[in-house]
């Protein structure tokens, strides 16, 4: 467990936060088997959590209401060393996306969200801005997250677009925030759903090119079963899947992306070579492995790691 003391939201953000993570934070309504169970979820969120379980100091802009749900999300992340911003309390209801899972493991959703205009964070700026999922394409809030990644001065702004086709509008439209956003990071990463649904047609590695052509630094496509590519400009690795007992594939693609930004923190994205690449991903992927084998977006402790 994180050896971090949380604190409570309402109370001062932490002035050296490490990772600040911009996104929504959500009740998933999980249905399987017949059976309905609530845990918290979102994107960012999750990805908030695995940071913090890997005991850095990590920070969530989100939006909740002070309502059951969003109560139960600030405990959940609190507990482990997540600092959910006084900001963040500013909606009428807590988000909520309810998850069909399939024989497969594999999890459809439906979504009840809101996503409004964000305030800039106080405090110092963290060292890693990470921003992404339905909070980088859903108006108004979007933009002004966008606004955030321009103006912040990070060392490192990472971004995962997690493309949630039920909530969104035109592929021109989405496809222009996608890139306006990936021009703003140093680090991208997607899964092979997300490269399908941006860049139809195009194979996996061409898809690395073209994102690459935005100006990140490192980018990475998650293939699940198939493992992973991660690239730079100069090298590209792939990195195979460490098989397990599937239970759902709920956090997964967070789990790979908290792995992620933990290793830019610890090395930067810039210059790094072939064997950084594949120390990166083979962490990742082995991350994500002990997620995939549990129920529900349950990221993986420091020590289990």
């Amino acid at each position: 467990m994180s050896t971090r003391s949380p604190r409570s939201v309402g109370e001062e953000p932490a002035p050296d936060l490490q990772v600040l993570v911009v996104g929504e934070a959500l009740v998933d309504i999980v249905e399987r088997d017949g059976e309905t169970v609530e845990h918290v979820g979102g994107s960012p969120a999750n990805v908030a959590l695995g940071l913090g379980r890997r005991g850095l100091a990590v920070g969530l802009l989100t939006q909740l209401a002070d309502d059951v749900r969003g109560r139960a999300i600030v405990e959940h992340l609190t507990a482990s060393g997540v600092e959910v911003l006084p900001e963040s309390m500013t909606a009428a209801a807590t988000s909520t996306a309810r998850a069909l899972i399939g024989a497969d493991g594999q999890a459809e959703y439906e979504f009840d969200i809101e996503w409004s205009a964000l305030p800039d964070p106080r405090g110092p700026a963290p060292r890693v801005l990470h921003a992404g999922s339905i909070a980088a394409f859903l108006a108004p809030g979007a933009e002004s997250v966008r606004q955030m990644l321009s103006r912040s001065t990070a060392q490192e702004i990472t971004f995962d677009p997690n493309i949630r086709p039920a909530l969104l509008g035109a592929h021109a439209t989405v496809f222009d925030d996608y890139e306006a956003t990936a021009r703003l990071a140093s680090v991208v990463k997607m899964s092979d759903q997300d490269a399908a649904w941006l860049y139809p047609g195009a194979t996996v590695d061409q898809v690395v090119d073209r994102v690459l052509e935005l100006g990140p630094r490192l980018v990475a496509i998650t293939s699940g079963a198939e493992g992973a590519i991660i690239a730079s400009p100069a090298h590209r690795a792939r990195i195979p899947a460490v098989r397990v007992d599937l239970v759902d594939t709920i956090g997964a693609g967070d789990t790979f992306m908290s792995s992620l930004v933990s290793s830019v923190l610890a090395h930067g994205s810039a210059g790094l070579g072939l064997s950084d690449l594949r120390r990166i991903g083979a962490s990742a992927v082995r991350a994500a492995a002990i997620t995939v084998s549990r129920a529900g977006a349950d990221l993986p402790w420091r020590s289990e790691l």
